[in-house]
């Protein structure tokens, strides 16, 4: 071999990650510092585990999961403050309101939300291994793509009076529901800012900051709703209005964190031609992503429709409300966590440490099963009080009561399905948990459904056992694949992911029968290996 071997390698800024050495190395650079996602000494990678160790990964997924799961409860609060403030301007208004927010639902935030996912695995894995400007870039990358997928979004909103029209909906309803969702457009320009800032700072593990910009938004919603709603009575346009308002202040509440607290100065770069390039990578995690996302969210409509169908349509659709509702709020903290799994995950595989992200994954897992025991009690404890909180209806108290127990045995495999999903999305295979989730509720939940509910006389009882064949299903086959999950070769495919693209700028190192990537921080090399270093960050994507 020749005594000196010239490589390249991407110039990503300074690096203070993890580092990797391979091959026969001398014991000065054997000795390179491990230093893990968020900044803090890394623990040798041991096969045994001990209580501590589960404990100090708990600690970690937590401070992530807390603030996220506060988070989605703050945004369950302000989607609550909305329905209110319909429902005391009048059932047709609450009437039109609910179908437009439900349309604009499936139709645009599921699919914004499912892309921005798509920065998941990209951003955790980055981060891991030290890349911080692929953060910055991939973030200019996703406000655009969410950008461009808000075209064909608007005009489905627009047209929404004729689609509902054509469909058979009432004319009234209708018109209510289509002023709503065209106040409501501005809304797609701030969730296409929001979405990918949320994963962005996530992916650094700053989950507080969104959880706070959120809430002191929510503090400017009640007023803005009052205001709008009730004092210049700009009646269901204004409730639309005021949830633009909520957003866009989360959106100038996050950048004035980012602008005032310098989290942008290891990870943004700046604007240019080259947040123009590049996008499929990129798509080929977000469009999966974005599936597995709305799949899902599209079944618990297709519960809704079926419900209409059965004997007491009025009492179904009614209590499907309820329910929806309930498994809303229970789905808070396992989104949570599959979002802390996913940047864990993410960032130990970037990082090079599969060991690490396994038992992220593990540990996740176990979590994810307390959290599914403890809703379970939860809806057995209260399914004869729960309904009162949304109605005095009899009927719909009585059938609520009923389905309870069954929506809690849901979330034993929906917990876990969801956190899994996050271990496939944080290993960038969310194509494997879209077509999971294909499966799962098209090809299982829903034949079930169907079957039980108008067949054998279950009635409304029969779609949720549909739901529990979905779910079921869901949670085995991805346990499976986890189970089944080479982490090795999930850690070097998260190196080509996380490392240097087409456009990075290269420098050439020249060392002693050693290939030593220049974005790691070496510890006292030797001598003679000589490392020919910029002497700033040079922007890569």
């Amino acid at each position: 071999m020749a005594n000196s071997l010239q490589i390249e390698a991407e110039v990503s800024g300074p690096c203070e990650t993890d580092p990797l050495c391979n091959g026969s190395i001398e014991p000065e650079l054997a000795a390179i510092s491990e230093v893990d996602t968020f900044g803090q000494a890394a623990a040798p990678q041991q096969k045994c585990t001990s209580l501590s160790q589960i404990t100090e990964e708990m600690k970690k997924l937590m401070g992530i999961a807390g603030p996220m799961a506060a988070l989605n409860y703050v945004l369950y609060l302000r989607a609550m403050i909305s329905v209110i403030c319909l429902g005391q301007l009048g059932g047709l208004q609450l009437a039109g309101g609910t179908m437009s927010i439900s349309f604009t639902n499936i139709t645009g935030y599921a699919v914004l939300s499912g892309l921005a996912s798509g920065m998941d695995p990209v951003c955790g894995q980055a981060y891991g291994c030290g890349n911080r400007a692929k953060l910055g870039r991939t973030l200019q990358r996703m406000i655009l793509i969410l950008l461009t997928a808000c075209i064909p979004v608007s005009l489905l909103w627009i047209n929404l009076e004729n689609i509902l029209l054509a469909m058979g909906q009432n004319p009234s309803i209708t018109v209510v529901a289509s002023k709503y969702c065209l106040y409501s457009l501005p809304d797609l320009l701030a969730n296409s800012l929001l979405q990918p800032l949320k994963i962005y700072l996530k992916s650094q593990g700053l989950a507080a900051p969104m959880f706070w910009c959120s809430t002191l938004a929510i503090v400017v919603n009640v007023p803005v709703n009052v205001g709008l709603v009730f004092g210049l009575r700009l009646d269901v346009p204004g409730v639309a209005m005021a949830a633009v308002v909520t957003n866009f202040t989360t959106v100038l509440f996050v950048l004035g964190y980012l602008w005032y607290s310098g989290a942008l100065h290891e990870t943004w770069v700046p604007w240019s031609w080259a947040s123009l390039r590049e996008w499929w990578p990129l798509l080929k995690l977000a469009v999966p992503s974005c599936l597995g996302i709305c799949l899902e969210w599209w079944w618990y409509e297709i519960i809704i429709l079926l419900a209409g169908y059965l004997s007491n349509p009025q009492v179904a659709v009614a209590t499907s409300g309820v329910m929806i509702q309930t498994t809303a709020l229970m789905y808070a903290f396992p989104h949570a966590l599959g979002s802390s799994v996913s940047t864990r995950v993410g960032s130990e595989l970037g990082a090079g440490r599969p060991e690490g992200a396994k038992y992220a994954a593990y540990v996740a897992l176990a979590c994810a099963e307390v959290v599914a025991v403890v809703s379970l009690t939860w809806t057995i404890v209260l399914r004869d009080t729960w309904g009162k909180t949304f109605t005095t209806d009899q009927n719909v108290l009585a059938l609520t009561a009923a389905v309870m127990p069954l929506v809690g045995l849901c979330e034993l495999g929906n917990c876990l399905q969801t956190t899994g999903v996050g271990v496939l999305r944080g290993s960038a295979r969310p194509s494997v948990g879209a077509s999971i989730n294909l499966g799962s509720f098209y090809f299982i939940g829903t034949p079930v459904a169907v079957a039980l509910a108008f067949r054998s006389g279950l009635g409304f009882k029969g779609l949720w056992y549909g739901l529990l064949a979905a779910q079921v299903a869901c949670a085995s086959l991805v346990l499976l694949v986890i189970l089944r999950t080479d982490w090795d070769a999930e850690a070097h495919k998260a190196r080509e992911l996380a490392g240097p693209s087409s456009e990075a700028t290269m420098n050439i190192i020249k060392t002693c029968d050693t290939i030593v990537p220049i974005n790691y921080e070496l510890v006292n090399p030797p001598d003679h290996c000589k490392l020919d270093l910029p002497s700033h960050g040079i922007d890569t994507s």
